[in-house]
């Protein structure tokens, strides 16, 4: 039996990167998969390929939620996804002393607005049938301090504590509602590509971004994934209020011997 046979699935930002990965492994799980994203071109393809349905969705704006309630009324699992690190324009002063409000706040909309309106949208739409999983994509990120990116750091943080408040919420009402949340470090996906080029040092910038690593390696798009799955599924039952990272050991410690 696929873990999550007919189960109704709602990922954010599904067309690329992490959240395709997810909605592609709830496809495979036997799971009936909503993919949505800003870029409805994108968005489309991606839902056409796995025959999935997709719906457009802004996650920072209330009234795409609504329209989304309207459409999917019910849901099953949602997967916060949808996210920015303040840089896809290119780069500018993220840190505490020069990030200028405008920045700090459109980072915070997506991250963290986005997060609030989802999982806002999750408990109505599974608070009827008093079940449910929702899974917040943080990350490593959010667990320390990053100064050249605080605004992502600071949205990602809180997106690990709100995680934490619905899930004590959800069990006050009596509903086996879950929330959780995913701390991914350097995962390999599109928004890497820029740092690491496509010539022949590629290698080289690759191995120099994962140094601190223990496993010396970018985890994969898929391995977040199967966390999600997990999460979802109805073996992760007794799971709620707490965080998986998948860092490769970063988070552990170091791995280099004592001299």
């Amino acid at each position: 039996m696929q873990r999550l046979q007919s189960k109704l699935c709602v990922v954010t930002g599904a067309a690329r990167g992490i959240g395709h990965a997810i909605a592609t492994r709830f496809h495979e799980e036997g799971g009936i998969v909503v993919l949505t994203d800003i870029d409805a071109h994108a968005g489309q393809a991606a839902a056409d390929a796995l025959g999935c349905r997709f719906l457009p969705l802004d996650v920072r704006e209330e009234g795409d939620w609504a329209r989304l309630a309207a459409e999917v009324p019910v849901a099953d699992v949602v997967v916060n996804n949808a996210g920015v690190t303040g840089f896809e324009g290119g780069m500018v002063a993220h840190d505490p002393e020069h990030a200028s409000l405008d920045d700090w706040r459109a980072v915070h909309a997506v991250n963290l607005d986005g997060t609030f309106l989802g999982c806002r949208y999750a408990i109505g739409a599974m608070k009827v049938a008093g079940t449910g999983s929702i899974i917040n994509i943080a990350s490593r990120s959010g667990l320390v301090g990053i100064p050249g990116a605080a605004a992502y750091a600071s949205s990602k943080a809180a997106i690990r504590n709100h995680s934490k408040s619905v899930a004590l919420y959800c069990a006050q009402q009596g509903w086996r509602i879950r929330c959780n949340s995913v701390h991914p470090a350097a995962i390999l996906t599109p928004i890497w590509e820029p740092m690491l080029g496509d010539g022949p040092d590629r290698e080289a910038r690759m191995a120099a971004l994962v140094a601190d690593t223990p496993l010396k390696r970018f985890g994969l798009p898929e391995e977040v994934a199967a966390v999600a799955a997990m999460l979802a599924s109805d073996e992760a039952a007794y799971l709620t209020g707490t965080e998986v990272n998948i860092d490769g050991g970063l988070l552990a410690g170091s791995a280099a011997a004592p001299g």
